[in-house]
Formats: C-alpha cells, sequence, structure tokens
C-alpha cells in the first residue's frame, strides 16, 4: 500500500488547537515567495494542527510611490507594480481562502505563464480563474477597506523589522516570549525544526496527507513534484498516478515549460 492509499484510509481532520503562529512575509512579485508556497503547503498539511498562518504582504518601498493612487485612478490600461499586492488585499476581503487563492493564481500566471501581473487588465482575468466575484472584487480594489489592509500589512512588516522576503516569524503561545524570525528561503526541514523547538518537542504528531481528492478541493492547482513531496513518492510514481486520474477525467493537465500542473475538473 502506497502512501496515497494509505491517506484514504486513515486521515483524519486537524486538531483545533493550534499553539504557534506563524506570520509569514511575502511579496507576490518575488521568485523565493513562490518557491515558499509549496514548502509551507506541505506543513501545513503535515502539522498544521499546531499552527494557524498569516501571510503578510511586504512590497518593497521602491514599488509605493502611486499606491496611494490606486484607489481613484486604477483602469484596465493602468500598470504598476505595487497593484499586485492591493489586489490580494482586496481577494482577501472575499475570505481567506479567497485570498489565498487569488495568490496562487497570480504567481501561477507570473512564474509559470510570464504573464505581467502588474497590469490592471490581467489581474482582473486573474480574479475571475479564481472564481472570485467580479464586481465586489472591483469595487474591493478601490475602496478604502483595501488600502488600510494593505498599509497594516506594511505597518507590521515595519514593526517586526523585517528586512527580506521571504521571512517567516515564528510565535508560541506564551506572549512573553520573543518571536523566532528566519528571514530568507529555507528547506522544509529548516522550518520544521524550528517548529519542533519552540513547541519544546523531540517528535510531533505527524498527521497523514489527505487523499488526492480532498488535496484537490483545498488548492484547485498542484504541480507533479509538489504531490511527490506531499505524499512522499517518487515524481515516477506521482505522475502514474495523476494520469490515472486524467484518464478517470477527475483532473486535467496543463503543461508548462518547466513545471506541469494539475486541475481539479
Amino acid at each position: 500500500m502506497n502512501n496515497l492509499d494509505l491517506a484514504k484510509e486513515i486521515y483524519d481532520n486537524p486538531n483545533p488547537v493550534k499553539p504557534m503562529e506563524l506570520y509569514v512575509f511575502l511579496d507576490p512579485l518575488n521568485t523565493e515567495c513562490w518557491e515558499l508556497q509549496s514548502v509551507m503547503r506541505k506543513l501545513q498539511i503535515e502539522y498544521g494542527h499546531y499552527f494557524s498562518m498569516r501571510v503578510v504582504l511586504s512590497t518593497k518601498l521602491f514599488n509605493l510611490n502611486s499606491q496611494q493612487k490606486t484607489s481613484s485612478i486604477a483602469t484596465d490600461s493602468l500598470t504598476h507594480p505595487v497593484l499586485a499586492s492591493v489586489a490580494v488585499k482586496a481577494a482577501e476581503l472575499q475570505g481567506k481562502r479567497a485570498g489565498n487563492q487569488f495568490l496562487h493564481k497570480l504567481q501561477e500566471q507570473l512564474f509559470l505563464n510570464t504573464q505581467d501581473v502588474s497590469s490592471y487588465k490581467v489581474l482582473l482575468e486573474i480574479a475571475e480563474e479564481a472564481n472570485l466575484d467580479q464586481e465586489e472584487f472591483k469595487k474591493d480594489f478601490h475602496s478604502v477597506h483595501t488600502a488600510k489592509a494593505f498599509q497594516c500589512d506594511l505597518q507590521i512588516t515595519r514593526e517586526m523589522e523585517i528586512t527580506e522576503v521571504p521571512s517567516i516569524v515564528f510565535f508560541n503561545e506564551c506572549i512573553e516570549d520573543e518571536g523566532v524570525k528566519i528571514s530568507g528561503l529555507h528547506s522544509y526541514d529548516t522550518y520544521l525544526t524550528i517548529l519542533q523547538e519552540m513547541l519544546g518537542s523531540d517528535t510531533l504528531n505527524r498527521q497523514a496527507p489527505p487523499p488526492l481528492e480532498q488535496l484537490f478541493t483545498k488548492y484547485t492547482t498542484i504541480a507533479t513534484k509538489e504531490i511527490a513531496s506531499i505524499y512522499n513518492i517518487s515524481h515516477e510514481t506521482a505522475e502514474r498516478e495523476m494520469k490515472k486520474q486524467m484518464l478517470q477525467q477527475k483532473v486535467e493537465r496543463i503543461s508548462l515549460p518547466d513545471e506541469t500542473l494539475w486541475k481539479i475538473k
């Protein structure tokens, strides 16, 4: 029995008690921030019952010059690097899951399809692909609530003295303790070790990954290498399994120059 079969039998709901909180500082336009997403997916799946996670957008200062003007001048022809971050905050007003899905779709379009995600017109297309309410997204993009949410992220970035993205700050449940900050992109094992040390445990209870069907209800597009990592199987085994899912018309394949993505039908 491989790990994919095992997941179908022993998958349980995560424990709601979460003694840790992770602040994940990202710039949507940063390549390493995109690479961190797959690492954090695996960490959430296996050990998400130990922590909650908050994504904080940390856009470089040179991108902020016209941020305050976006609420009144955003048109289909407008292009500016800061618009990507503003769009993520607008998407989050439709819910945390909607915001995460929009962020992932945005990064897919930027890093895999080389789309210009600094374009307001392209961001509207991404919102549609992420199944957001289009009219709500347009309204929220221009709203004061989005501007304030974005400014709040920048303030948290300053207060926590974040100078590099990606960065993660780990907090435990003891409010007197300082957080542990790790700057830059690191391996999965590095983040797991920090989580272990802060929880004061030699061994953590690793949750089995969910069945593929459930995984695709949470993440609408997943790369072959991510599936291999999540289920601890070889790339070849993951590819074979996804081909079977495709033949059963459960997923469709998206072939890109440097990556293969799978999308639920």
